[in-house]
């Protein structure tokens, strides 16, 4: 078995770590700051402890997954790897000189991968000598838990690597999608109109935060409303990648950020990791009420959903993945109750079609066009899935 590398001591880095190591690999986490790898040691052996607890494993297994990490602050520890997971800040020009570094360490035949969620891998690898090495391998957060797995080739990935790689990940008891190197990949770029629409409701005085969460998990099943969702996941994390997506897409309407995402960024509420986000987490903070009205609650649902799967349109009418892999990520990476592919053909697509040019006479704004995909599938009265 290949020994595997992991940079970065957070919450994401220790979760692969985790996984690679209960898998069976001997794995290196590296930090640069020491009482950080103390601090994900202290929490790995924590979470095993409770794996233990629950009996999801024997105190053996929880032994030896404990045993196979090791801790280290020096890159040079990295030598002896066949695979390097990268999983530190979003920040290109970091990545890009960690990679350059990793470059002077590692053998020939290490695989590099890093596990951005928004950035391009392309110009990651751009750093490297051996570019036809680096790949996205993108994990979801908590990585133990969330199955899902991005694997994403930069323009000059070897395609060998690409195949060896996903088997790897595969073999990790992870469910493995294949996605174009563009902005957000598959989930967080078709993802962002869960958000961005819900905010441009409540900031049209529509509905409030807790009326747009109860509809969208009312009529349209989803586990957490969008607000919720953002809080849990950290408004830093979700403002940034929404900047992100909406700059590298050249400014595109659909992924523009808010003022409402900025502020809440700017006042540092977070959500629940800060104590504070869209609803107030602090103790005895009494979470609002929502106006449980049918009609409005259908409004609101209508209008995201019709933004969802247009988007999920486009990126099959652009390549950025197949058609089971768009649904796959949507059901696997965020816990959408369907892959909405199959859930414009459940809605009708001329329903959403007819939604989306209603919204955009209305607005007279470019960011609800409906692709042309959609258009031409409604004009030859066709469906994604039989």
């Amino acid at each position: 078995m290949i020994k595997v590398g992991v940079i970065g001591s957070g919450a994401m880095g220790s979760g692969i770590a985790q996984v690679a190591a209960t898998a069976g690999h001997t794995v290196v986490l590296y930090d640069n700051n020491s009482s950080a790898l103390q601090k994900a040691k202290s929490s790995l052996e924590a979470t095993l402890k409770k794996l233990v607890e629950k009996q999801k494993i024997t105190e053996q297994k929880a032994n030896e997954i404990s045993d196979r990490i090791s801790y280290d602050d020096d890159l040079k520890s990295f030598s002896s790897c066949g695979l390097i997971i990268e999983a530190i800040v979003e920040n290109l020009e970091l990545k890009e000189k960690l990679f350059s570094e990793l470059e002077n360490i590692v053998s020939d035949d290490c695989v590099l991968a890093s596990n951005t969620s928004s950035l391009s891998i392309t110009s990651i690898a751009s750093a490297c000598k051996k570019t036809n090495r680096v790949l996205g391998i993108h994990f979801f957060n908590p990585a133990p838990l969330m199955p899902l797995v991005e694997i994403i080739p930069g323009i000059s990935t070897d395609k060998s690597i690409v195949e060896t790689s996903r088997k790897l990940i595969d073999s990790w008891g992870k469910v493995t999608v294949l996605a174009k190197d563009t902005p957000g990949f598959i989930v967080n770029r078709v993802a962002r109109s869960y958000y961005g629409e819900s905010i441009r409701i409540y900031e049209e005085g529509m509905a409030d935060f807790a009326t747009i969460d109860w509809a969208l998990r009312e009529f349209g099943g989803f586990k957490m409303g969008p607000f919720e969702l953002m809080d849990f996941i950290g408004n830093d994390i979700n403002y940034k990648v929404t900047e992100t997506v909406w700059e590298q897409f050249f400014y595109e309407p659909r992924f523009k950020p808010t003022f409402t995402q900025k502020r809440l960024f700017e006042a540092k509420y977070f959500g629940k990791k800060s104590g504070k986000g869209y609803y107030d987490y602090s103790e005895g903070a009494v979470k609002p009420e929502p106006q449980k009205n049918t009609e409005l609650g259908n409004q609101i649902f209508n209008r995201v959903i019709a933004m969802l799967i247009n988007e999920a349109i486009d990126a099959l009418y652009l390549n950025v993945a197949s058609k089971e892999d768009l649904d796959l990520a949507m059901t696997k990476g965020v816990n959408y109750p369907k892959g909405l592919l199959k859930w414009g053909d459940e809605i009708g697509l001329q329903n959403v079609l007819k939604t989306l040019t209603d919204l955009q006479e209305e607005y007279g704004e470019d960011r609800y066009r409906p692709s042309i995909l959609l258009k031409k599938m409604v004009k030859e009265n066709k469906k994604f899935f039989s």
